[in-house]
């Protein structure tokens, strides 16, 4: 599977689909004290996100994510219901997925090719492991991946 590419000198538009306000609160703070400009919409819970993802409801001209940032674990939901319906349609499928993981799942529990995420971080999020992630993956997506007539 390929993935989604970007074009160059444009900011990303990052979904987060967090419920715990505190940790919203804490990603937010996170991309403001590394500087990073992406731009952070939130999604609360499947629903949310789902619509933001589809552009339906209040989400009508919601920006089409280049990353999801994904709680693994949502009021009445799993990440796996996400990412499935992501991988599942054409228009979702290339979007890079960093999953967030409670702090006793680990690396035992995700399988991150048979859950089709590109990354996991676990929670509570370390800051500098948290920053250096979410800059790898600007730099890895936004600047080095492009697409044939990118260059």
């Amino acid at each position: 599977m390929t993935r989604k590419s970007f074009v160059p000198g444009r900011e990303a538009e990052i979904l987060l689909v967090e419920d715990n306000p505190g940790d919203v609160r804490l990603v937010r703070e996170l991309f403001t004290d590394a500087a990073i400009t992406n731009t952070l919409h939130v999604a609360t819970d499947e629903q949310e996100a789902l619509d933001f993802l589809n552009q339906r409801g209040e989400f009508t001209n919601a920006p089409q994510p280049d990353l999801v940032l994904l709680d693994w674990y949502l009021p009445q939901a799993t990440g796996d219901d996400i990412l499935h319906a992501m991988r599942n349609d054409h228009e979702l499928e290339e979007v890079p997925v960093i999953v967030l993981t409670g702090s006793d799942m680990g690396e035992d529990i995700l399988d991150l090719s048979e859950i089709q995420a590109d990354a996991y971080l676990t929670k509570p999020i370390a800051p500098d492991e948290f920053i250096s992630l979410i800059r790898s993956f600007e730099f890895f997506w936004l600047t080095v991946l492009r697409q044939p007539s990118d260059s």
